[in-house]
């Protein structure tokens, strides 16, 4: 997280507030269960007949894959260490016992000719090692740049001031301008850190309110609501987005070329129609009581070189991302354009860089490795080849996926629910070709996915800014559960009906 970023305070203070609640409840005993049952079952995984999981013609490889997946899914349920760790671990045991730089005894039978003579379906060590410089992950190191040079210039709050200004002083606008300018933000910059900022800006509204008035409870939710919806609109608003990206656009699996783009033209208009459901509800639900609000947003924009700097490079960059296609050159080098720039000009420099969230990166990167191992080793094909997937109706491959991910992403990371399912779901809607075309095709499954992830909101756990939200004290949880679960129903219903149509209309 960023520590110039306005709000900054909030989000230690969730951090600490999270660990208090995690030495209170889960107790080193409740640890020590946990770590025990996750070693417990990845060994038995690992070390079982291999004729028990009813995949023909699985290998020593392919089992250990899945000894190593289901690892990673008990770790992140768990919690047992941060998600980024468990990560780590994915591509430290993927490296040491899958791959060709792997312990010899464990990877290889004996020497031929003075090398090893590797047992099937190895792993390549350089790949997996790759996977923390997929073009997705500069995606994100793009998308960080960008935040950190609009918080040290001041950018952000100007950008903040200037639109909400527009919206004037009666409540219900008010509340409309945190959500579309909270979804504005999301669309490029962490969630967590929009979220962290807007709160911050709601401090002074508070002030002005009547205590007994509901209208603080709207205003409070409409945060996390419109931060969690508005991170959709754009493929690095939130890592489930670029990792469904990653497996559309993959040159060795689905290969179907989905620019920055083509991403926005129909996830953009989803994330107005239901950044405008949720304030609709809102002002339903929580009635304000003031006649008047006014807005009175503290921080400056520096007015010097670098601030230009940031400004034409923010925007230029936007534009060549979103018109992609046009221009040849793909979003993933677009994002380097802004680093490049930046640490040219000394707009950013080497301890701006220690700010990125390499959690996130190593997050993501453990979620790719973890596809990789699952694809390389053919366990993916091998899987699907043993599971008539082929004979399930497409409509119950989407809603069974969909729901699996909503109801793990209120739990766990959404990213480490993208990172277990996508690649799985990519390898069957490859396998299952044409017959997808009923729903309106592949992205109709791995974007559904990345949207369902998004609306998973019902927890004050289930995402940064509804944490960020309920430590404000003013959301108790049942409101939280009572819009994250209304949310989370029109983000899956309308979400999938307009992936039906455009994919009927062949826009993806």
């Amino acid at each position: 997280m960023y520590k110039n970023f306005t709000g900054f305070h909030l989000v230690e203070a969730i951090h600490k507030l999270g660990l208090e609640k995690k030495l209170a409840f889960s107790s080193k005993v409740k640890k020590i269960i946990y770590s025990v049952i996750v070693i417990a079952v990845t060994l038995w995984l690992w070390n079982a007949p291999s004729t028990m999981f009813g995949i023909v013609g699985l290998t020593v490889i392919q089992q250990r894959v899945i000894a190593i997946f289901a690892f990673a899914t008990l770790m992140w349920i768990f919690e047992i260490v941060p998600a980024w760790a468990t990560s780590v671990g994915i591509i430290g045991l993927m490296l040491i016992f899958t791959s060709d730089s792997g312990i010899s005894s464990m990877v290889a039978d004996g020497m031929v000719d003075g090398k090893p003579n590797f047992i099937p379906n190895i792993l390549s060590y350089k790949a997996i090692m790759a996977t923390f410089a997929d073009p997705v992950i500069m995606l994100f190191i793009g998308g960080f740049v960008l935040a950190i040079a609009a918080t040290k210039t001041g950018l952000d709050s100007q950008m903040a001031k200037v639109l909400l200004k527009p919206f004037g002083t009666k409540p219900s606008m008010v509340l409309l301008g945190f959500i579309l300018i909270t979804g504005i933000f999301s669309m490029f910059v962490s969630n967590t850190a929009t979220a962290a900022m807007m709160l911050t800006f709601l401090t002074p509204v508070f002030k002005q309110m009547d205590g007994n008035g509901k209208g603080r409870i709207a205003l409070a939710l409409s945060i996390p609501i419109a931060a969690n919806i508005g991170g959709m609109a754009t493929p690095i608003g939130t890592p489930p987005n670029a990792i469904a990206m990653k497996y559309l656009n993959d040159p060795d699996g689905l290969n179907m070329n989905m620019g920055f783009g083509q991403w926005v033209s129909f996830m953009l208009p989803l994330t107005l129609i239901l950044l405008f459901l949720g304030w609709i509800i809102l002002l339903k639900i929580y009635p304000f009581t003031q006649k008047t609000l006014k807005l009175e947003i503290e921080g400056k924009m520096k007015k010097d070189r670098k601030t230009y700097i940031v400004i034409v490079t923010f925007f230029v960059t936007v534009l060549l991302w979103m018109f992609d296609k046009f221009t040849g050159i793909n979003s993933y080098t677009v994002a380097m354009i802004p680093l490049i720039v930046f640490a040219l000009t000394g707009v950013v420099d080497r301890r701006d860089l220690e700010e990125i969230n390499w959690s996130v990166i190593w997050m993501v990167a453990g979620g790719f490795a973890l596809g990789y191992g699952l694809n390389a080793s053919g366990l993916a094909e091998n899987a699907v080849n043993s599971i008539p997937f082929g004979s399930w109706s497409p409509i119950v491959i989407m809603l069974i996926s969909g729901l699996v991910c909503y109801l793990l992403s209120n739990f766990i990371s959404n990213s480490a629910t993208a990172a277990l399912l996508m690649p799985i779901l990519a390898v069957v809607c490859g396998a299952m070709g044409d017959k997808l075309g009923a729903i309106g095709g592949t992205p109709s499954i791995l974007i559904g996915v990345a949207i369902a992830a998004s609306g998973a909101m019902i927890l004050p756990i289930s995402t940064p800014p509804n944490a960020l939200a309920f430590s404000t004290d003013l959301v108790k949880q049942k409101d939280m559960a009572k819009m994250g679960i209304i949310m989370g129903i029109l983000t899956m219903v309308i979400g999938y009906t307009v992936l039906y149509f455009i994919g009927k209309a062949g826009i993806i």
